[in-house]
């Protein structure tokens, strides 16, 4: 019997007779299963599109004959399609060496001759079921390992000295322990996922999955797929059933990072669990149940996208419950040093060099940058400074950000008028690059669809290109 502390499993029983219907449903209960019936393959159908189940126990005969076993045998392939790990025991008045082979072909677990031993059928059942179980916690866990980011949750390092970082401060400590939903805002680089998981790790959430994904680094064909999961058979390269990250975050915490790049028909999808708990796997109609918080991030202005059309209303009335907005570097200069101490130790440890210091004259040069890229610049400076720097302290050459003006460029590179063609040609193919996309970015005011079709880019190029440039 299972143990009181389990669920009881769930069993699907499929037989054309109410009377068999009825005896196994008494016999399911009293040992501890849920059981529930059908009379028809329709049936069998319906019932797995609308529920999972742990086993299903079924007749191979049903109405069309008395004998073959034939409409049993033709829903098996229908079923592993739905469902391959669902374990399916077979039963049949007329069991053969034979059909019990043509089914177990076809998909079948295991079979069960009538009439049947209680004691027979209650051990193979115990026994499919422990295993369908089994074979569902691999199938999650190895999407797990490819999806999630590290392992259980730890208060990430936030440093937030400065005045302006004290209101972010203040809403982390407030929104963090509760459900609400958050939209973080802010520059490329300022640090929003870093926000997402303190508030993940200081949520009752903590113990459960934080899924991340970067919506604007999927394809918007595999986005669908991506959140919601597919069955096999969806799509052209659906070989095998997958699930999606809301599942994968069920109980624990979903952050989706450039969330005004999801189109609008996920968005319509997304708002449904929101509202409801429930979704739906492309190319499924059964509805499944999680229990997922929201924490998204956008460096655009969603209010101006609802305006133009590009982004519900009503989903961001879901996701901004609380919105967090995080300043720019230029704007919280007191947190230079100390993050930029941060990285050094970090990059330090991780190349094992012997760095441990800026030259004041360093120190200078990073707090007179305009970082651009915002703390993910910085870091990407600290991290080269660590490798080529030649002692134990960190110098100005070492940042190689002398000379650079506004925009973190060589200030040649961003003047325009008549002397802008012979500063281009004094370029590095990277920097000009890089400058093309900023001044792109800029004109479409960060708007990244806009921008990669300006730049006759994917997005998903262009994220990539904004991520290596630190922009």
């Amino acid at each position: 019997m299972p143990s009181s502390t389990d669920t009881p499993p769930r069993i699907l029983v499929a037989d054309d007779q109410p009377d068999v219907l009825q005896a196994l449903r008494l016999l399911l209960k009293a040992e501890g299963f849920q059981a529930e019936t059908v009379s028809s393959p329709a049936g069998v159908l319906k019932a797995l599109e609308d529920r999972d189940f742990d086993a299903l126990l079924m007749d191979l005969n049903y109405t069309r004959d008395t004998t073959s076993g034939r409409e049993g045998l033709d829903l098996l392939p229908r079923l592993q399609a739905i469902d391959g790990t669902l374990p399916v025991i077979v039963m049949t008045a007329w069991g053969s060496i034979d059909g019990a082979v043509e089914a177990i072909r076809r998909g079948a677990r295991d079979y069960i001759e009538k009439p049947w031993d209680n004691a027979r059928l209650l051990a193979v059942l115990r026994a499919q079921v422990e295993l369908g179980r089994a074979l569902r916690a691999t199938q999650r866990l190895e999407t797990e390992n490819r999806r999630l980011r590290g392992g259980p949750a730890q208060l990430p390092t936030l440093i937030a000295e400065s005045r302006a970082m004290q209101p972010v401060l203040r809403q982390v400590e407030r929104v963090g322990p509760s459900d609400a939903n958050v939209l973080i805002t802010g520059e490329h680089g300022t640090g929003k996922d870093v926000v997402a998981r303190y508030i993940h790790a200081a949520s009752g959430r903590a113990n459960a999955p934080l899924v991340t994904v970067n919506a604007g680094g999927i394809s918007e064909n595999l986005l669908e797929s991506e959140l919601f999961g597919h069955v096999k058979g969806a799509f052209t390269d659906a070989k095998t059933d997958r699930v999606g990250c809301f599942e994968l975050a069920d109980k624990g915490t979903l952050f989706l990072d450039e969330i005004a790049n999801v189109p609008l028909k996920g968005q319509a999808k997304m708002l449904r669990v929101l509202e409801s708990g429930e979704l739906q796997r492309v190319g499924s109609s059964r509805g499944r149940t999680v229990d997922v918080r929201v924490l998204s991030a956008t460096n655009s202005d969603l209010a101006r996208c609802v305006s133009e059309g590009s982004f519900r209303e009503d989903l961001l009335y879901r996701l901004n419950t609380v919105e967090i907005h995080i300043p720019a570097l230029r704007e919280r200069r007191e947190d230079i040093p100390l993050l930029a101490t941060h990285f050094l130790r970090e990059q330090a440890g991780r190349y094992r060099r012997p760095a441990s210091d800026f030259t004041p004259d360093a120190m200078t040069a990073m707090l007179e940058h305009a970082w651009p890229g915002n703390v993910r610049e910085l870091r990407h400076a600290v991290e080269r400074a660590v490798l080529m720097a030649r002692g134990e302290m960190v110098t100005e050459e070492d940042l190689a950000l002398r000379g650079r003006g506004p925009g973190g460029m060589s200030a040649a590179s961003g003047s325009g008028g008549a002397g802008g063609g012979s500063s281009l040609e004094a370029m590095t193919l990277e920097d000009a690059e890089r400058f093309l996309i900023k001044k792109t970015l800029a004109r479409f005011d960060g708007n990244v669809s806009r921008a990669a079709d300006a730049l006759g880019l994917s997005r998903s190029a262009l994220y990539r290109r904004i991520q290596h440039y630190g922009l």
